[in-house]
């Protein structure tokens, strides 16, 4: 072993001035912390550098300082988009300075800035802290190396620095670093030694991750993340020499050495790190703390610690326990069930244990189709427990929790079959506040007590083939080759994840305000990779906590051939909704290749044929409704039916609403307009609905002759042959009794069964068009407030009065909810469909009369994006005829007779047989 000295050649201070230029005077100290990689790099000199560390280990702060070195290893662990982004960052506990390092860093500092700046390595720093740290009494300890290593270290130390206080060396395991009560054991004994200095010698991305979870037990003033300085401090490892590492190849002369254990560093991660230098790296993103003072610090004066975090806010101080959903709480959880009679009970047992640490109020959204998870559910009396009013999916049933839960600090969604670790709930709550996250997720473990992969990366054509290919095998295969994360090194450390499965996150709660409703187009799977999708669409992080461990029963979640072609098939629905066309269907060809390349797995056989084919996922379990809500249950409101001879079908559309109204809960009013075929006497059969008797056969005077005789608000105006449930009235009426919307629709869905060929097609090329779902139009119903009214006042005469509604409001006082949708029952025939388009096309004629415009050319683009195929392309052109066809039928508003239109209301009857 070639012995070479530790101390430098030239004194501290002579080193420095001679290696480091002057401070930039053209470079305001906002601008000292600059974007490399994605990750942030402080700019100092030498002496800045040295400065502020030995300041900060002779004063110490209002938190440790961690010092890291930032080059491509660094950028390759902690840049954008990497695994551990975001963990090396300040904290209330821990203070973070990184520093430049490696030659790509530099010259892309000079390119940011415009001025020069020296590389800062650990290797280089090294010398000079410890020369300071004899000269100021300071300890240092080391932390990493082999124990034979540590032993020369050691010896070469006393030689070289003879007054240098030695706090300790620790030599871990592996296997205690990761260990949770291990690394805690061996932070608390460094704390013992009282080090003020101590060099973390662990590798990237170890050392980091060990500084940012344990770094503030050591009781270490600075702790220094700088790899290999221990075998540099042995001369185990010798440095390149000093033209070498001046040319910026430190790295080829150190690949030379080792081999084995940098070539995949250097020669697989470095050249993508490289060009994330060059595609993240710009403008200063603002100073940090340590710079105000570094210099004085170093003199021996206190530096000033940092400003109070807002996101460490104290916990909110309330009674702890389960409390009821009408006060503020710590923690609301919200527990979507089905059939869940059986682990429910075990997974509130553990709720209220954590109730000790935390104020916490517990909502159960039951999907089940028995009254028996209610019923469990009722023995805890605090617990509030609902129906859904059908098997709504786990979308919707969060979304009506989240209506009945009331304020608090942050919302608990669980799945009911897990089981809560105590100080899991604690520990979420506490990393939320330390990083300022929106959502945090826990570690899980399978009732074998492994760790589940739950960590997710975002959907990519990459990751699709990989998985398509490789499935479960080659578990540790490139990250972009996976979405699901395997690696089990993701599972010992906190850090920034993209997404997690859907079985327990804590959501802050202006985080859960600010992404709003769960999308409830996806019935089972998929809902939590768009919510996550969303919460970073917002701006906020979303952490992985592996100190909070719940325990995850997965057998109870069920599956089948048909969830999983529902969870295949809402994949490709997912990268529909946030992906273009094309890449959407080299998406679903993906995963169809995936389908068919298990097609021979036992329990695997025809879920291919479901997903390839869009036409067949209506098939697919969905939501279902039970029309069963209880009177109490029912908002206050008025239902308003015009009906001009609809005899054949009121019956239908009264049967599911009059039991509320015989219950005074809503007013149903049956405005009878021309009626000749006993449209009244079926009205009049219901208990508690009114009828009004018009004279003309206009829809508008019977809805302005209803709306003098309502008296509750809001007011749904509701075709007598459209089908709405108690559920939908209520989610409507929900909606409406908020301040924030003045007008709303729910969704619909066409039931096209029994109609032809041409109809199906028309209507499911409608279906495809985006403008068919965002507007107030198209389902035969909708509801305005009391303000919304006003603005109306009454109704004109008009054929489409849904169009004169949308058009009287904008896009943010108006809202089409996505929950249980009305049916709609289209024609049966080619007659019937044209006199509804002839109806419909009279109607924007209209409307484009009274200062509104045809969206014709809207139409055509969007029907163009939507041919995938040769059926879609089929469809389309049907959809076109119809169109056309009844575009050369309809007059002209003023030949047709100005805004009445001057012609017979035309309806199908087919669909009224």
């Amino acid at each position: 072993m070639t012995s070479v000295s530790l101390k430098p050649v030239r004194s501290a201070p002579a080193m420095a001035a001679a290696a480091s230029p002057a401070p930039p005077a053209a470079l305001s100290q906002s601008q000292r912390t600059v974007r490399l990689g994605g990750t942030a790099v402080d700019l100092l000199t030498f002496d800045e550098a040295r400065d502020v560390i030995v300041g900060r280990s002779l004063s110490g702060g209002a938190r440790p300082l961690a010092v890291a070195s930032a080059n491509l290893d660094h950028i390759k662990h902690f840049g954008h988009g990497s695994r551990w982004a975001g963990t090396a960052a300040t904290t209330a506990d821990l203070e973070w300075l990184t520093l430049l390092d490696g030659a790509p860093l530099v010259a892309k500092a000079r390119q940011v800035t415009g001025e020069d700046w020296q590389r800062l390595a650990g290797s280089d720093l090294s010398p000079v802290l410890l020369e300071e740290a004899q000269r100021h009494g300071l300890s240092v300890g080391f932390l990493g190396g082999r124990p034979e290593t540590q032993e020369i270290a050691r010896t070469r130390l006393s030689q070289e620095y003879p007054g240098l206080e030695v706090a300790g060396f620790w030599a871990p395991e592996r296997s205690e670093l990761t260990d949770h009560a291990a690394a805690t054991a061996l932070a608390a004994e460094i704390a013992t030694t009282g080090v003020d200095m101590l060099f973390v010698c662990l590798g990237k991305p170890r050392q980091e991750l060990w500084i940012a979870e344990y770094g503030a037990l050591s009781g270490a003033k600075v702790l220094l993340a700088f790899g290999a300085v221990v075998d540099f401090v042995a001369g185990t490892v010798r440095r390149a020499p000093e033209q070498v590492r001046d040319a910026g190849f430190e790295w080829a002369w150190r690949l030379a050495l080792e081999p084995r254990r940098l070539a995949s560093r250097y020669l697989v991660d470095g050249p993508p790190a490289y060009l994330q230098l060059g595609r993240q790296s710009g403008s200063p993103v603002g100073n940090r703390q340590w710079w105000d003072g570094a210099a004085e610090s170093h003199q021996g004066r206190r530096v000033a610690g940092t400003a109070e975090s807002t996101v460490n806010r104290p916990p909110m101080v309330r009674q702890a326990g389960f409390r009821p959903v009408t006060e503020d709480t710590d923690v609301a959880v919200l527990v979507v069930t089905y059939n869940s009679e059986e682990t429910l009970p075990l997974l509130l047992d553990d709720l209220r244990r954590e109730a000790g640490e935390q104020s916490i109020k517990v909502v159960v959204a039951d999907n089940s189709p028995t009254p028996h998870t209610l019923a469990a559910a009722a023995r805890e009396p605090l617990v509030h427990a609902f129906r859904t009013g059908g098997n709504l999916g786990y979308a919707a049933a969060i979304n009506r929790a989240m209506e009945r839960v009331g304020s608090a600090g942050a919302y608990l969604v669980l799945n009911p079959d897990l089981r809560v670790d105590p100080g899991a709930i604690n520990a979420l709550l506490v990393r939320m506040r330390a990083v300022n996250a929106g959502v945090v997720v826990p570690v899980l473990l399978d009732d074998d007590g492994s760790v589940y992969p739950s960590l997710r990366r975002e959907p990519s054509l990459t990751s699709a083939l990989g998985d398509a290919l490789l499935g479960s095998r080659l578990p540790n295969r490139p990250e972009w080759l996976s979405e699901m994360d395997r690696d089990n090194e993701s599972y010992r450390h906190a850090h920034s994840v993209e997404w997690a499965t859907g079985a327990a996150l804590l959501i802050r709660a202006d985080t859960a305000a600010a992404v709003g409703a769960w999308d409830e187009q996806f019935f089972l799977y998929s809902e939590e990779t768009d919510f996550f999708r969303r919460v970073r669409e917002t701006g906020s992080s979303i952490w992985f906590e592996p100190h909070s461990i719940m325990r995850h029963s997965r057998g109870g979640s069920g599956s089948s051939p048909e969830l999983d072609a529902l969870m295949a098939a809402n994949r490709v629905r997912y990268v529909r909704k946030h992906r273009t066309r094309t890449y959407a269907g080299v998406f679903h060809a993906t995963v169809n290749l995936g389908l068919l390349l298990r097609a021979g797995i036992p329990g695997q056989q025809g879920i291919l044929a479901r997903v390839a084919l869009p036409g067949r996922w209506d098939g697919l379990p969905s939501a279902t409704v039970d029309q069963d809500v209880p009177a109490a249950d029912m908002p206050i409101g008025s239902v308003i039916i015009p009906a001009c001879n609809e005899a054949a079908v009121l019956g239908r559309t009264l049967a599911p609403l009059a039991p509320y109204a015989a219950a005074g809960r809503i007013e149903v009013i049956v405005a009878c307009n021309g009626c000749t075929d006993g449209t009244e006497q079926v009205a009049a059969s219901f208990l508690g609905v009114k009828v009004l008797q018009v004279d003309a056969a206009s829809k508008v005077a019977a809805m302005n002759a209803a709306n003098r005789t309502a008296t509750l608000w809001p007011r749904v105006y509701l075709d007598a042959d459209i089908s709405m449930g108690p559920s939908t009235l209520r989610e409507l009426l929900l909606r409406l009794h908020k301040d924030d919307t003045l007008a709303a629709r729910p969704a619909y869905t066409n039931d096209t069964a029994g109609a032809s060929w041409p109809v199906r097609a028309f209507y499911r090329a409608r279906r495809r068009l985006p403008s068919m779902s965002g507007a107030l139009w198209g389902a035969g119903t909708y509801a305005v407030t009391e303000a919304g009214h006003r603005r109306l006042g009454d109704f004109p005469s008009v054929t489409a009065d849904d169009l004169y509604v949308d058009q009287a409001f904008a896009p943010e006082e108006k809202e089409v909810l996505t929950g249980i949708p009305v049916v709609v029952r289209v024609p049966r025939d080619v007659h019937g469909l044209m006199a509804v388009l002839r109806r419909s096309r009279r109607g924007n004629v209209e409307q484009g009369a009274v200062g509104g415009s045809g969206t014709g050319t809207q139409t055509v683009r969007e029907l163009a994006a939507s041919v995938r195929g040769p059926v879609s392309l089929a469809d389309a052109v049907v959809y076109a005829g119809f169109s056309a066809a009844a575009r050369v039928v309809v007059a002209a508003p003023k030949a047709a007779g100005g805004l009445s239109g001057g012609s017979a209301w035309e309806r199908d009857n087919s669909s009224r047989i």
